[in-house]
């Protein structure tokens, strides 16, 4: 039986361990013990097919796996809750001054605050959400 046959094997053993354990590790390793394999089965001798299988998990490992992991643990697109308020417009329902005010976002009815706390903003107006803290939206009015 051949160097490269027992490269295969690895690489099957490093490919099942990979699926267990989802780590994005063992999954690059068992590509450097393909490689090995295939460096084997070209005719390569021992020492040319050790030295692949480090080369190619080590790039694998230092280059392409944190590309991954960065690109798999992102946040989420979807802003939720408050968050997803900010940047909508709204329809000023009673005028918005330092003390008081009612705007309407997305067909709910928020007290809101100029962003800006010299200005007023008279109703009719059409705003953007800024802010919200709390209950209370900070809003600009549209030019």
């Amino acid at each position: 039986m051949g160097l490269w046959v027992i490269w295969l094997i690895v690489a099957v053993i490093l490919g099942v361990a990979e699926i267990m354990t989802t780590t994005l590790a063992f999954g690059l390793v068992a590509i450097g013990a393909l490689a090995a394999a295939l460096a084997g089965g070209i005719g390569g001798n021992p020492g040319i097919q050790l030295g692949v299988f480090v080369v190619v998990s080590l790039a694998g490992l230092g280059l392409v796996r944190p590309v991954l992991l960065r690109r798999l643990h992102r946040g989420p697109a979807l802003r939720t809750g408050t968050a997803a308020l900010v940047g909508q417009t709204g329809l000023v329902l009673a005028d918005v001054s330092p003390h008081s005010g009612r705007i309407r976002i997305g067909g709910e009815e928020w007290s809101a605050r100029p962003y800006d706390e010299m200005s007023v903003i008279p109703a009719g107006s059409t705003v953007d959400v800024l802010q919200i803290k709390g209950a209370m939206a900070l809003v600009h009015p549209r030019d």
